[in-house]
């Protein structure tokens, strides 16, 4: 297993190497396919293999692991050298002083601070097993995607960006090996070495196309999870300090152990969430995950979907036994639960399309927050269905909006009006993607119910009550903005049918995301019984049911006949020649449903648009107290445990 792991995280690594000096289009693009194939065989083999042996956890060391620990050393010196250099270049001085405090003080405390027992550097557990293959099969589809988008991007739409796909498709392998090695760490040394890297390579996307607006996002991303690298070196200092050891699981069973009486033992696990907030873009640090949408389509997918912002919730869910019912967890679970209901009226008010699935994005992961927060075994329960699920529909989402932006020349939900009648392939896609975020039986909905009942069961009065305000507040919001998408798309065409210009291997990508989401919907039960059961028997040492099982067979039944029906009802009309209806528009309709002729005899068009409330919950007006109230929220627990250590 230490060799498969070891080859895992290597791979990506050496492999990116490969797209970075090969020029030729299609030479690098069968190099990116290969690269991307043998990292999804390779995850699905390593995690079945764990499977097959018993699924126990395995801790264990790096083969060579004192050299990989001077790589992990000299390569944290490295990126703070490059980073710093990047601030001295763009005048952002703020940005260097964090990567030096964050790089240094724990560099130094591990040469010459307190020596350190011999432990285990690396676990795999079935979180491990969970995480690997989101990163490893969603993130490769990703990475196939982004060849023939990246094609298109340049040759047809961008010709004014500098090709630079080589580098592009580099870091995507880059950010595959840091993302397999931060969820295989035990030693929180190594960790930060990968969270850096996922810091810096999404700094590095975030900024490809070098325009203003993208060298400035990229920035505000940099600082903010360099924010939360600088949590993450306190942690690391006050572990080798107090506790001389750097192994995050002795930090989370010594928190565990103390409770609440202890706050020396709740300071590194603040820290550690407290990082976990920035990379996971919750209120106040979401603004960067929505200044990624600069960056062409592939990238967001991968930071929304199996990389960046998975690696918060990954460190948020480890940590939840160490929060139960104490300062830490409550901050997190308000930080969740407030991010969760803002970012959902927010998504309410804006039209593009990327724009509504960031917001979306920012939203879900405020519930799995809220959820890892509150730290019960029902509650994770429902935040790794939630991981799950999200990682394959956002996925999907992202690359279908970007295939339509570049069809129809726009990622306007208004401008998507009767998608269905003219790319129905796209439509389609676009619909399961959709359905999957807010539709019974689809995954975000019962994993949703799931957060809900567990809330409702919980002893504590305070998460029954303002976390199931926060859902119901935040899942009715949530409703609306995804039902006025689905209808637009499922409306009376305006424009005419053209060429769909996507390319097939980001349609096998998608329709392949498409299959993963109706094939986790029917295997629900297996994937209950056999994969979340066990994690939550490994993290509690306890078993809950939160779904009944009769449920999860209802659930299957209704996922056949959201497909049966329609289907059916195609097969008897298919052939038959539709009958138009002409509606009612105020006025003398002239043969179509667009044009009327008013009282007055002018003649009119009828234009169909959403409601977006911005006046009531508009960003010009909201997001700013949004920021305040967390920020608030965030700083006064963070005193209380900073304090509560010094005393």
């Amino acid at each position: 297993m230490e060799t498969l792991v070891t080859a895992l995280i290597c791979f990506p690594f050496l492999w990116a190497i490969l797209p970075a000096v090969i020029h030729n289009s299609k030479r690098r693009a069968f190099t990116v396919y290969l690269g991307c194939a043998i990292v999804m065989v390779l995850s699905v083999f390593t995690a079945v293999q764990w499977f097959l042996a018993g699924g126990q956890t395995l801790d264990f060391r790096l083969p060579f692991q004192r050299i990989f620990g001077e790589v992990f050393m000299w390569g944290d010196i490295f990126l703070m050298c490059f980073i710093t250099y990047l601030s001295y270049k763009h005048n952002r001085l703020i940005i260097a002083i964090l990567t030096i405090i964050s790089t240094v003080v724990p560099t130094v405390l591990e040469k010459f601070g307190p020596k350190l027992g011999y432990t285990s550097t690396m676990r795999f557990d079935w979180l491990t097993f969970i995480m690997v293959l989101i990163i490893g099969v969603v993130g490769s589809l990703i990475g196939i995607y982004a060849v023939g988008y990246m094609h298109g991007f340049h040759i047809h739409h961008h010709k004014e960006v500098q090709d630079r796909r080589s580098f592009f498709l580099s870091m995507i392998f880059v950010f595959f090996g840091a993302m397999f090695g931060l969820v295989t760490s035990a030693n929180l040394l190594g960790l930060y070495f990968f969270w850096e890297i996922t810091s810096v390579t999404s700094f590095l996307l975030i900024g490809y196309t070098r325009t203003d607006e993208a060298i400035n996002n990229s920035f505000k991303a940099l600082w903010m999870n360099l924010l939360g690298g600088c949590g993450l070196a306190v942690a690391i200092s006050v572990g080798i300090v107090y506790f001389h050891t750097a192994n995050l699981y002795d930090l989370i069973a010594a928190a565990e152990k103390s409770g609440a009486s202890d706050i020396i033992c709740l300071l590194p696990i603040a820290m550690l969430a407290f990082a976990a907030l920035t990379k996971s873009a919750q209120f106040p640090f979401s603004g960067w995950l929505l200044g990624a949408m600069v960056a062409p389509t592939p990238s967001s997918a991968l930071l929304h979907s199996a990389t960046m912002v998975k690696a918060g919730v990954y460190m948020l869910i480890r940590l939840s036994p160490a929060m139960a019912d104490n300062y830490v967890g409550n901050m997190v679970a308000l930080i969740g639960g407030f991010t969760f209901v803002a970012a959902s009226c927010f998504a309410i008010t804006v039209s593009d399309g990327k724009k509504v699935l960031a917001y979306s994005t920012i939203s879900n992961l405020g519930l799995i927050v809220a959820c890892t927060g509150c730290g019960y075994e029902e509650t994770i329960w429902a935040a790794v269905f939630l991981v799950i699920f999200h990682a394959v529909s956002k996925s999907m989402l992202f690359q279908c909006v970007g295939a339509i932006e570049t069809t129809i020349g726009s990622r306007d939900v208004e401008q998507m009006q009767g998608l269905m009648s003219i790319f129905p392939k796209l439509a389609f896609i676009l619909m399961v993607g959709i359905a999957g975020m807010f539709l019974a039986p689809f995954g975000m909905l019962i994993s949703k119910w799931a957060a809900l009942k567990a809330f409702i069961d919980t002893s504590s009065v305070y998460v029954s009550t303002l976390m199931v305000l926060f859902i119901c507040f935040g899942s009715a919001t949530t409703m609306f903005y995804w039902t006025k998408w689905m209808s637009k798309i499922l409306g009376a065409a305006k424009r005419e049918k053209s060429r769909d210009l996507t390319k097939k291997n980001e349609y096998i990508s998608m329709f392949f995301h498409a299959f993963m989401m109706i094939a986790l919907i029917l295997g629900f039960p297996w994937l209950s019984e056999h994969v979340l059961k066990p994690l939550s028997n490994d993290m509690f040492g306890t078993v809950k049911q939160v779904i009944s099982y009769e449920n999860m067979v209802i659930m299957i039944v209704l996922l056949c006949g959201v497909f049966v029906i329609p289907f059916v009802n195609y097969l008897m009309t298919k052939g038959q020649k539709g009958k138009q209806v002409i509606t009612y528009m105020g006025g003398a309709n002239v043969g179509d449903n667009f044009n009327f002729v008013s009282s007055t005899g002018d003649p009119k068009e009828m234009e169909i648009s959403n409601f977006y409330m911005e006046e009531a919950f508009g960003e010009k007006k909201l997001f700013t107290p949004a920021i305040m109230i967390s920020s608030f929220i965030l700083i006064v627990y963070l005193i209380i445990v900073v304090g509560g250590a010094l005393q």
